[in-house]
Order: C-alpha cells, then sequence, then structure tokens
C-alpha cells in the first residue's frame, strides 16, 4: 500500500528531470559563500507536515541555497522565515522559524509541499519539468485524507492546483481570492512570500497572517 513515507523516498530518490538534477547538484557543489561549510541536500524535496492535515500550502519549488540546501521545503529561505511565522501565528506551527531539519519545527492541521520537487534554474521551471512531478502531487494529495483547503502562494502553485483538481475554466489568481473544485476543495490564493513580494510591500506579514487566518477558518467550516 502507498503511503507517505514511501512517496517522500520515491522523491528524494527521482532523477526524471536531467536538467533539474544538473542544476541542483552544482548548486550543492558550488554552493553560496555563506553556507561553505554545510552539505547541501541537493535532491528532490518531499512535502512535510502533519498527515491529517486539513490544510495544505502548496509553493513552486524548492529555493537553490533554501530547501536545496536543508532537505525541507522553505526551510533555510527568507520565504520560509515569512511563511512559518506566519503559520505560527496562525497556530499551525510550534515556532516561527525554520532554519534545518532537525530544528524542532512541528506543524499542526497542515502539510507544506511544493509543485515541483527539484530546485530550477532561475526559479522557473519548464512545463515539461512541472508536468512529471505532477504524479507526486496526485500521490500526496490522496494520502491526505482530510485536506479541506489548499493554500497556493503564488500563480504558479494555483495553476498546478487548477490543473490538478480539473476546474474549467480556471478561476482567476488573487490574494485571498477563493474557488471551490469539483471536489470541494477550497483553493485560498496568497502571493509568494518571495523577497520580490516582501520587499516591495506587494505582501505584508498582516496580508499573509490574514490567509492562514482564513484557511484555519475554512478547515473548521
Amino acid at each position: 500500500m502507498d503511503s507517505l513515507g514511501r512517496l517522500n523516498k520515491e522523491i528524494c530518490e527521482c532523477r526524471q528531470c536531467p536538467r533539474l538534477v544538473q542544476w541542483r547538484e552544482d548548486v550543492a557543489v558550488e554552493k553560496r559563500a555563506a553556507y561553505r561549510d554545510q552539505t547541501y541536500w541537493g535532491r528532490p524535496v518531499p512535502g512535510f507536515g502533519d498527515p491529517n492535515a486539513r490544510i495544505l500550502v502548496l509553493g513552486l519549488a524548492p529555493a537553490a541555497h533554501g530547501a536545496n540546501r536543508t532537505g525541507r521545503v522553505f526551510t533555510g529561505d527568507r520565504s520560509g522565515d515569512w511563511l512559518f511565522r506566519s503559520m505560527h501565528h496562525s497556530g499551525l506551527a510550534n515556532q516561527p522559524e525554520s532554519v534545518a531539519r532537525d530544528d524542532g519545527l512541528a506543524l499542526t492541521d497542515a502539510w507544506v509541499s511544493a509543485a515541483v520537487r527539484c530546485a530550477p534554474p532561475g526559479n522557473k521551471p519548464l512545463p515539461a519539468e512541472r508536468d512529471a512531478c505532477r504524479p507526486f502531487l496526485q500521490r500526496e494529495w490522496g494520502l491526505l485524507k482530510r485536506l479541506k483547503v489548499v493554500v497556493c502562494l503564488g500563480g504558479f502553485a494555483h495553476e498546478a492546483a487548477c490543473s490538478e483538481l480539473g476546474m474549467r475554466p480556471r478561476p482567476k489568481f488573487g490574494h485571498l481570492a477563493e474557488a471551490t473544485a469539483p471536489n470541494g476543495l477550497v483553493l485560498l490564493g496568497s502571493f509568494h512570500p518571495s523577497q520580490q513580494n516582501t520587499f516591495t510591500g506587494r505582501l505584508t506579514e498582516p496580508m499573509l497572517n490574514a490567509v492562514f487566518a482564513r484557511a484555519v477558518e475554512l478547515a473548521e467550516a
């Protein structure tokens, strides 16, 4: 029988996309100067969290020097700083930061994942790479039996979620925009907590907190 443990093992061993394999491994060898003394993960990154989660947080892909370094999605980069601080504010995380796989972070009623499991060059996966990862997302969603809400961090995640759920016509993405899929799952949009959005003020902490407050409301409805 399938399980989250089996799925995560298969994700970590995947080598389907030559461009992504080359990139993630090159980055793990070259490293960033600030992390020169660290051993990079350099592999695909599985999701993590509460197996009984009602809330799925879906991102784009691992960051080259974030999850590709730490081995846990949104861990060790500025986007994760914003994400887990907000999730902690809403009671979904036991601590407001995530710096390493063994830092004690635990999620309650939430699972965090990504549409693409390898760090892509320029943070831009190709359509074929997104499609190659799609079976992992399908299995993951099937194993999270209590899901009610999908928080889509950015347009790429929203598009992936809509494709997976067969939503036609595709609902428009927007911050705090909601759409209900044929199977009853609610998609909740959020601007991605990337530096491009947080440095410019397009996304503020109150805005992100509002997303997770609404996700909790929807999960408990």
